[in-house]
């Protein structure tokens, strides 16, 4: 009796911590300031750590939470972007035990960032205000794997619309093989789903001012992780990394200087 109560205590205490930081009150009707990137970036680590350990309380799910996702604008609401890639052993909501309205997901074979996925980006941010941008890459990836095998001369032909598609992930998978001589065959592309993810940040920083701004204002932060599909585990990378990617973007002569469309 003593740990069904302790445990219903505990979940009463998390979903009363959940309800302020995502600044939604009980009633539904207002939302109040989002949180900060590093409250956001907590909120998003004790998510995750809910899946994985099967403690996950699936928050915002229920018929209030939809009436209010029919009268509200989701700027209000939404405290994370995430990018990630279209696999289905990579479900967003699920993995950060978050609900309706708790995430603008933006989703991509190989998650890169091509204009289409860099607008969507810009819309979570700019105008959805979100405080957090993830660049969220996935072991076994199916796109990585298949520009490996197509520079490793393993991989047949592709489909003509793909090809365009996965081009961005080409420089990721060469920096891997460059970084790791001694690494050959199919072990190459752990390394390469990661050096994807800051391909990603990296194309992004070029192609957007406004996400160069939002960053170095401190009003956003974007991060780079890896999700394990078989443990349910998001790995999070060294944010050291994304302020050195912006430092050589911002002195690159070829990065996107105009942030209105002309």
């Amino acid at each position: 009796m003593k740990q069904v109560i302790s445990c219903t205590i505990g979940i009463i205490c998390l979903l009363a911590f959940l309800m302020v930081n995502t600044n939604v009150q009980a009633s539904g009707h207002e939302a109040v300031k989002k949180p900060s990137p590093d409250e956001v970036l907590k909120m998003l680590k004790e998510g995750n750590k809910r899946f994985y350990t099967g403690k996950a309380i699936h928050p915002h799910t229920d018929e209030a939470r939809l009436k209010l996702a029919g009268s509200q604008d989701q700027g209000k609401y939404a405290y994370a972007t995430v990018i990630t890639c279209s696999d289905s052993r990579v479900p967003v909501e699920l993995i950060f035990d978050a609900g309706v309205m708790d995430i603008f997901v933006i989703r991509v074979a190989g998650n890169v960032c091509n204009t289409d996925e860099v607008g969507s980006i810009e819309y979570g941010l700019g105008h959805v205000h979100t405080p957090v941008l993830v660049v969220l890459g996935h072991t076994q990836c199916g796109a990585v794997t298949a520009v490996t095998h197509a520079l490793t001369g393993k991989g047949g032909k592709l489909e003509r619309n793909i090809v365009p598609l996965i081009n961005p992930i080409i420089p990721a998978v060469k920096k891997a093989m460059e970084m790791h001589k001694d690494v050959h065959g199919d072990a190459i592309i752990p390394y390469a789903v990661e050096q994807n993810v800051w391909q990603g940040i990296h194309d992004l920083f070029m192609k957007s001012p406004e996400a160069r701004k939002m960053v170095k204002d401190g009003s956003a932060k974007v991060v780079g992780a890896i999700y394990d599909v078989g443990t349910g585990k998001v790995k999070w990378l060294p944010e050291e990394k994304v302020t050195q990617i912006l430092k050589e973007v911002e002195a690159s002569p070829n990065k996107a200087t105009n942030m209105y469309a002309e």
